[in-house]
């Protein structure tokens, strides 16, 4: 018989607000004040952005789903910096022919702190 792990911290209450948004091809789900990391978006340290492609919006016991998107709603974030991710290494070998190719590959990205949620 396995243990059962047992949570010590209680669950969120439903009156936290968190969105689902899209963001470089990727879902992200995000609630006021943190820190993401997005693929690369050309902007400043300090400036604003705006996420409006917002797919779920949750918070005071309901939660509202887009089709595609949820109109008027909006996640508003800070850039905090910009940098490279840890590296990942490409490996091609081939057994018994005298073949290896390696490749490594750090991916930029964004670092961004979610400011507020507004549900339209």
């Amino acid at each position: 018989m396995g243990l059962r792990q047992v949570y010590s911290e209680p669950l969120p209450p439903e009156s936290i607000m968190y969105a689902v948004f899209e963001s470089g091809g990727k879902q992200h789900r995000a609630k006021a004040g943190d820190l993401l990391r997005l693929e690369k978006i050309e902007c400043a340290p300090g400036e604003q952005i705006d996420f409006d492609r917002v797919l779920l919006v949750s918070g005071e016991g309901e939660a509202r789903v887009g089709a595609p998107f949820v109109a008027g709603s909006v996640v508003t974030a800070e850039v905090v910096g910009h940098g490279r991710g840890k590296k990942v290494n490409i490996i091609k070998f081939r057994r018994r022919k005298h073949s290896r190719k390696r490749q490594g590959h750090r991916q930029w990205y964004t670092e961004v702190r979610i400011k507020s949620i507004q549900a339209g």
